[in-house]
């Protein structure tokens, strides 16, 4: 599926600063911008990269049309030297990025955007969108794997949030360590893999349970899986493995106490002659949910509101910053470095930055290392940042599963305490160096 244009997922002041920097001649002027958090959400180890490909999407298709510019001329938004500038815009800038699946901490700097001031400053608002929302679910996802285990993790919060973030949130949990979705353009457009088998109301719609069960099989096939909390659960099951056999794939339980449905629905089974039908739970799980379940012979879990909700953190709380620019516009002009020097907890750290993990003597990460200038020769094959695009070409696409994958490796070279669902700090502090331009 073909990305629309991304111009106007923006904020007015975006383009109010433009114009303003054209007239004073400082658009034009080289510049970085950092993409970071100054802190976790309460409770939270680590937080998890994601995103990142909707990014290059999104810049990719950041560009104005007739329609587009006809509006702003309407609405009396910007000027018509503005208007003239924005035809034409493409962003031919670099940018650099930890890669989708790390993790990360406060003051990592997630993403680095380089280029002119006037390129740079449109695609704040579209890139904190993207890596806020996808970054939130990705994080509870990675939460609920790691309380999951080695049990399969079915994305189904689709009816749960707005129908395009839906798509959104079905990658980032695919990223987060989900298998699988029940939203079908998220596997068109991402080919996550999909499933999905009946709803209750397909239950209520026959005469009788039975008649349900039979029509789902037979088309189905025995390896269906049934929803057994219709009614009665203990008859549902008996029924169920009637009608399918022993065979029957999985049921399904939606409803009531979960643990304790559970084990008499798995002892039932086992009765039945059913050893390999598996037992599959939902009903507004949670990562403290789905850890409570863990005795439990539960062998898949659906989740859905928890997890497109961010499991009560519905965003990273990243920000986007101006960290370095030029004096002049002169493509060779040294970067001078600029921060935010406010009360409140919004203060940032100046210089264009780079960002590497340092290991302990067992390999297992014990410091975020960020800094300007010179990377340390110990550090230098620990760099985070990759590069994403180089002079407006998108150089940093990567299958989903590669981020995938990467996420599993990232989490699991963290300290054990990182997937505790218990509060706690993040689980590795984040040390400046080198606290100086980078130009």
């Amino acid at each position: 599926m073909g990305v629309p244009s991304t111009a106007l997922f923006t904020d007015q002041y975006e383009l109010t600063m433009l114009q303003a920097a054209l007239k004073a001649g400082t658009a034009e002027r080289r510049s970085v911008f950092e993409v970071f958090t100054r802190r976790l959400p309460e409770g939270r180890r680590y937080g998890v990269v994601a995103g990142t490909g909707r990014v290059l999407d999104a810049v990719e298709n950041f560009r104005f049309d007739e329609d587009q510019l006809g509006f702003l001329r309407e609405q009396r938004i910007v000027d018509e030297q503005t208007l003239d500038w924005l035809a034409g815009y493409r962003f031919t800038g670099d940018i650099w990025g930890y890669p989708e699946g790390e993790v990360y901490f406060p003051g990592s700097p997630i993403l680095r955007v380089e280029g002119s001031f006037a390129e740079c400053v449109l695609l704040e608002t579209v890139i904190l969108s993207i890596l806020n929302h996808d970054s939130a679910i990705a994080a509870a996802a990675s939460r609920m794997a790691s309380a999951a285990g080695e049990r399969p993790l079915i994305e189904m919060g689709a009816r749960r949030t707005h129908e395009l973030a839906a798509v959104a949130a079905a990658r980032a949990a695919y990223v987060g360590g989900f298998a699988t979705t029940s939203d079908l353009a998220a596997g068109f457009r991402y080919g996550i893999p999909t499933v999905g088998t009946s709803a209750h109301a397909f239950t209520l719609l026959h005469d009788h349970e039975r008649d349900a069960f039979k029509a789902q099989v037979d088309t189905l096939g025995p390896g269906t899986t049934l929803l057994v909390d219709t009614y009665d659960v203990a008859e549902a099951v008996r029924t169920a493995v009637e009608v399918a056999g022993p065979e029957l794939g999985a049921v399904r339980i939606d409803s009531g106490d979960l643990l304790l449905v559970a084990h008499r629905v798995r002892q039932q089974l086992d009765e039945l002659g059913a050893t390999g039908t598996k037992i599959v739970v939902t009903s507004d799980l949670d990562e403290y949910a789905i850890a409570s379940l863990a005795a439990a012979p539960v062998d898949a879990y659906g989740v859905g509101t928890q997890l497109v909700t961010g499991s009560g953190h519905p965003t990273a709380s990243m920000v986007y910053k101006l960290v370095a620019r030029a004096e002049t516009a002169d493509p060779g002009a040294p970067l001078v470095p600029v921060a935010k020097k406010s009360s409140g907890g919004k203060t940032s750290v100046g210089g264009r930055k780079w960002a590497a993990r340092r290991l302990d003597a067992d390999g297992v990460a014990e410091a975020e290392v960020v800094g300007t200038g010179p990377v340390p020769a110990e550090l230098a094959g620990r760099q985070l940042l990759v590069r994403l695009v180089e002079d407006g070409r998108i150089v940093g696409r990567e299958p989903l599963g590669v981020a995938r994958e990467r996420h599993i490796a990232a989490r699991a070279n963290l300290p054990l305490s990182a997937t505790q669902l218990s509060r706690g700090e993040p689980v590795l502090v984040t040390e400046y160096a080198h606290e100086r331009s980078g130009g």
